[in-house]
């Protein structure tokens, strides 16, 4: 019996080991522009 378990323990470690690992996404977010001086109020 307890090779069976040993076996499946082995079995489920290369599985998990070989299973296909999703690659992170990386989101680029527009650079803002500065405000630029308008002036006493900033029309």
């Amino acid at each position: 019996m307890s090779k069976k378990l040993f076996f499946a323990a082995i079995l489920v470690a290369t599985v998990a080991a070989c299973a296909k690992k999703e690659e992170p996404v990386y989101v680029e977010q527009p650079v803002s522009q500065e405000p630029v001086f308008q002036g006493k109020y900033g029309s």
